[in-house]
């Protein structure tokens, strides 16, 4: 019996089925390896980032994302250098598909019970996706942009739905924008965590390498008294936490 076409699982339906000692005898997944290329490669060495984004909400199937990263890695690998790119599938199949088998031999009827007993033997495993949700990665030189949208182009038709090319305008995998990560680096910040950056050990400075609080901080330089007890005795003010901004980090003001 050849498998079933994942267009009959592609709807999200029910709660999420993943492995576990109720659900045993689960096939492995297809996909087995998650990041390619030069995988080991500094934060500082690709500063260009580019996603596949999911634009349905549904379910992929472990074959198809093994596909999609075969026919990306091969473009790039082609047309850059294996050692020219990282590229990172972003989610995972633990979802499990379940088949409820027919017999279609001679004498079937006499043997099987139709839908008594419908719930099926495992099949499968998939990815639940939603909108919005980043499928691959790749990070790589400015001079390899287009090498790296043509390849993600290439991968998404191995997925069923629609998928969008979206060019970061962050650092590589960090979630720091590109002005902002030089900005800090040069600052003494942020420091490198293998393929990512993280804030330095001086812990005055960590919630200010926020981005979305960035801006905040900006238009508002109150909220980084938000800090209150952090930081040098001498810049230490716990009067001015319980004021205006509080509420910005809902923490409970009471009267």
């Amino acid at each position: 019996m050849g498998r079933r076409p994942a267009r009959c699982y592609r709807q999200i339906k029910g709660k999420p089925y993943p492995k576990s000692r109720f659900c045993r005898g689960v096939p492995d997944s297809k996909i087995r390896i998650y990041d390619v290329g030069a995988k080991k490669a500094a934060v500082d060495f690709f500063p260009h980032c580019v996603h596949l984004v999911s634009w349905e909400k549904e379910n992929i199937s472990s074959e198809a994302l093994e596909a999609a990263r075969i026919a990306a890695n091969k473009y790039m690998t082609k047309n850059a250098g294996k050692d020219a790119f990282h590229l990172r599938v972003r989610v995972h199949p633990f979802h499990v598909l379940r088949i409820n088998k027919m017999l279609s031999c001679a004498g079937a009827d006499r043997l099987q019970t139709g839908m008594r007993g419908a719930f099926g033997k495992p099949f499968g495993v998939c990815a639940r996706v939603c909108i919005g949700q980043i499928l691959l990665s790749i990070r790589c030189k400015d001079a390899h942009t287009a090498v790296a949208e043509e390849a993600l182009r290439r991968a998404k038709f191995k997925f069923p739905g629609r998928q969008k090319i979206v060019v970061s305008r962050n650092w590589g995998f960090t979630p720091y924008l590109r002005d902002d990560y030089l900005e800090w680096k040069r600052e003494g910040r942020l420091v490198n965590d293998g393929v990512n950056a993280k804030a330095s050990g001086d812990r005055s400075n960590v919630y200010r390498c926020v981005p979305s609080l960035e801006p905040r901080c900006r238009r508002n330089p109150h909220v980084l008294q938000l800090l209150g007890n952090h930081g040098p005795l001498d810049a230490r003010d716990p009067g001015q936490i319980f004021e205006g901004p509080a509420r910005l980090w809902r923490v409970p003001v009471h009267a």
